[in-house]
């Protein structure tokens, strides 16, 4: 995988007609044993995906678990475990980035040649998905950006680590040591040292907020290059 950082080759030759010929026995063979190798890496990828999640929620827990377990206790972990949640988030995109690689590999041979196989349609007359699938084995590379392999993983897991991080925050300066009676109290219970109650909120709404929408525009992203159901030359 030295190379999955080249830039993509040239477009995949589409075989002629006169060319075309059905795969043979051994090749289905050989096919067969590549996609349980694919499926095999992508397994052992996404079991490296769900340790990092791990370590997200392990330590918003211990956060919590320190935040809440006395009433004049800080809430300043809840804080330090939001930055501590988006390094995890970037650690993660990079081996999703990777994941992505096997599992678009495997996803492709189950789309043009084990589907039409089982529905008895001439999956050997369509070239251009093989093309593509040599053309990926002959030039490595990664699918999708890191921008995007970020913006995934925020939607699928990490989103709900944040908001549960955020809302626990909340809720410790909002009940602790007492019930909130004034706007003036809920902003010297915010305040970080020198630093004022009203600054480290809208810092924190800011924070939150970015990467929602950040979420947002990728997924919009995803969908774009994903409605065209029928493209047979983009992997990932």
């Amino acid at each position: 995988m030295s190379a999955l950082n080249e830039p993509a080759g040239p477009a995949p030759r589409l075989v002629t007609q006169d060319e075309d010929r059905s795969f043979t026995s051994a090749e289905l063979g050989a096919l067969a044993h590549l996609y349980r190798g694919e499926v095999y890496r992508s397994t052992i990828w996404r079991t490296r995906l769900d340790n990092t999640t791990n370590w997200a929620v392990v330590t918003l827990g211990i956060a919590l678990s320190i935040s809440y377990s006395d009433a004049q206790a800080s809430p300043l972990p809840l804080l330090l475990v939001g930055l501590l949640t988006i390094f995890f988030v970037f650690l993660e995109a990079r081996r999703y980035r990777y994941f992505n690689v096997w599992r678009a590999r495997a996803r492709w041979m189950e789309k043009h040649l084990y589907a039409p196989m089982l529905r008895h349609e001439p999956y050997q007359k369509e070239e251009a998905w093989r093309d593509q699938l040599a053309l990926d084995y002959c030039e490595p590379k990664h699918h999708i950006s890191y921008a995007r392999a970020i913006g995934r993983r925020l939607r699928r897991n990490y989103f709900w680590i944040l908001g549960i991080q955020a809302m626990a925050y909340f809720g410790k300066i909002v009940v602790h040591p007492t019930a909130l009676t004034s706007w003036a109290e809920l902003w010297e219970r915010a305040a970080i040292g020198p630093i004022p109650g009203q600054l480290v909120l809208t810092a924190g709404i800011v924070f939150n907020a970015s990467w929602i929408l950040f979420t947002l525009y990728i997924q919009r992203l995803d969908h774009l290059k994903h409605s065209d159901s029928g493209n047979i030359v983009a992997m990932g």
